[in-house]
């Protein structure tokens, strides 16, 4: 059986807000797999294992750029939170955004190529690192080029949504923007919702509804009435409008003959796992500071 260590225990918390005991419990039944233990702690307890599922796990900013009917986001890394206030470091965001939305680079590596400045984009992000003296890189973007509108909505620098819409008024798209920012859709109609993420769903439903002891039938419609559910809550023309819960945001879109065709979102270190610290030291540290004070 693995060895079961606070550290992990310390990580499984941290995507879970699930009490200490329960996420070492977990980790024991799923022999340390920590997907494995966390969709364990879902299935027990809820929708509470899953607070956390979104935090960000690394540094860095989302920066955007349009130009008429041309726009770009992108995500740019750091180390740290004090670099992601660096003047030059958001202005190098700012620039690389402006060079997607221009040039149109393939790739990142495309974009690293690109001349900028005296150089290119890497010459120029080598000499950044050396300023600053914080490793930083280039993680992700997306570009637009569309007969129809584009809108953008940073919350901070951490958060970044571009929407591609149809309409006359031009409220509507930040407005959509803002909605997707605040309730994290990952895609656009429920159709669209990528079929891991279903399946996932449906086991983690399958199990609890298995708990009930309700005949199979029933319990059938338990899964399905819970996959139903995650659909809605996951699609954002499905999602109940953040400005009025009333109607939903297709409601809201048709009542304005308006219409989303596209959006991109981005969550600074989203997906990316920062190094873990020894959670066990850092406990004995702070009981350690706490009686020094």
């Amino acid at each position: 059986m693995a060895a079961i260590t606070a550290a992990m225990v310390g990580e499984l918390r941290a995507k879970t807000d699930a009490p200490m005991m329960e996420c070492k419990k977990a980790l024991t039944e799923a022999e340390g797999n920590m997907e494995r233990a966390e969709e364990l702690l879902r299935v027990k307890l809820g929708s509470k294992a899953s607070k956390a599922a979104s935090r960000i796990t690394a540094e860095g900013v989302v920066a955007a750029f349009i130009s008429g009917n041309v726009g770009a986001l992108i995500e740019v890394n750091c180390e740290t939170d004090f670099v992601t206030k660096n003047d030059d470091f958001i202005a190098f965001a700012n620039s690389c955004a402006k060079l997607v939305a221009e040039s149109n680079p393939a790739d990142v590596a495309a974009l690293a190529a690109l001349p900028f400045e005296a150089g290119t984009v890497e010459s120029h992000r080598a000499a950044l690192i050396g300023r600053i003296g914080e490793n930083m890189s280039i993680r992700r973007f997306t570009r637009f080029e569309t007969n129809a509108k584009l809108t953008s909505y940073l919350h901070g620098t951490r958060i970044g949504v571009m929407v591609e819409y149809e309409g006359a008024d031009e409220q509507v798209g930040k407005d959509v923007a803002m909605h997707i920012a605040a309730m994290k859709p990952v895609s656009l109609s429920s159709d669209a919702v990528p079929a891991d993420l279903i399946e996932k769903e449906r086991s983690v439903a399958s199990q609890k509804a298995a708990e009930s002891g309700k005949p199979a039938d029933i319990v059938a419609k338990m899964v399905e009435g819970s996959v139903q559910k995650f659909l809605k809550e996951v699609s954002l023309l499905n999602q109940p409008f953040v400005k009025n819960d009333k109607q939903t945001v297709e409601q809201m879109l048709k009542s304005v003959n308006s219409s989303v065709k596209s959006f991109t979102m981005f969550v600074v270190g989203e997906g990316i796992e920062k190094k873990q610290d020894d959670f066990a030291a850092e406990v004995a540290a702070q009981v350690a500071a706490a009686k020094q004070a």
